[in-house]
């Protein structure tokens, strides 16, 4: 068995880490009016967040196609894999899940096998990394889900939006209607449930109060956790701030690895500019071996 590992391209893992774990990826679909656009392919982050000021439409979200998934699984076999893993974004924000599972049994020459983050950007990516790693240590599509399990059980993150009507109009928040009376005043805190989909867990009224909470809580989170944590700091075209918050977190707990990553044209849809995100689990490398 020759297993690849393939992922949509919102857990936005840096090219680096795509080549060096041989990872596939399949890029998602922004849309502008009738125009589609696709990430890695004509839309990054920094046009995305330009248009976002200039265009006089609002951008939607859709699932990559299954042409556009078959495309990607053409390239695998060609490359000589006779077993895929798909891992992908929250099947609580994006149907890309379960319209991959609905394919999957229709696919032909390889074994398509799917793994549901029930998170977003680097939160999925880790995910991704870490079966990519054990893909590569040979072990199977049940050991490795076992080890997804794991790593996914401790995957969390605590985020904050500049704006809440973003989330509002493309219904992906569960509870934000207790939020509406005072949203153009606060800064929305926010979490993704154990089931993948996104919660108001607080409010305040800057962004450097919401940090304090955020350190506040990971204080805690360290202390009760008993194993080695991965942080993943990320940023809607915030890097000044995103910058900040790394220096003071890798002073505060220095017993923790940190890592800068981003929140790119798909998933900043949904949280507007400026939102900042805290996204925290094991360490997946301690799952590798």
């Amino acid at each position: 068995m020759k297993i690849a590992v393939l992922t949509d391209s919102s857990a936005y893992i840096s090219q680096t880490d795509l080549d060096r774990y041989h990872i596939y990826v399949i890029n998602d679909p922004v849309l502008f009016g009738n125009h589609v656009y696709h990430e890695n392919v004509d839309l990054d982050s920094a046009k995305f967040y330009a248009m976002l000021k200039t265009e006089h439409v609002t951008p939607t979200t859709s699932q990559a196609s299954n042409g556009e998934v078959q495309r990607v699984l053409d390239q695998v076999v060609a490359d000589g894999y006779d077993t895929a893993i798909i891992v992908g974004l929250s099947s609580g924000i994006s149907g890309f899940i379960s319209n991959v599972e609905a394919y999957a049994p229709t696919v032909k020459n390889i074994d398509v096998h799917v793994w549901d983050s029930r998170i977003a950007c680097s939160g999925a990516g880790n995910q991704v990394l870490l079966a990519a790693a054990l893909a590569e240590k040979e072990l199977s599509v049940s050991q490795i889900f076992s080890r997804l399990a794991k790593l996914r059980e401790t995957t969390k993150v605590m985020f904050v939006v500049n704006d809440m009507r973003h989330l509002m109009r493309t219904g992906r928040i569960s509870n934000g209607q207790s939020l509406i009376g005072t949203m153009l005043q606060i800064k929305p805190m926010l979490a993704f449930t154990p089931e993948g989909k996104i919660v108001a867990t607080g409010r305040e009224r800057q962004m450097k109060r919401a940090f304090q909470t955020i350190r506040t809580n990971f204080k805690q989170i360290v202390a009760d956790a008993g194993y080695p944590m991965r942080v993943s700091i990320v940023d809607a075209n915030n890097p000044e701030l995103k910058a900040q918050w790394l220096t003071t977190a890798k002073d505060e707990f220095p017993e923790v690895t940190f890592e800068s990553s981003i929140i790119g044209p798909l998933i900043g849809v949904h949280t507007g500019e400026k939102a900042m995100g805290f996204i925290y689990a094991r360490d997946w490398r301690t799952l590798v071996d």
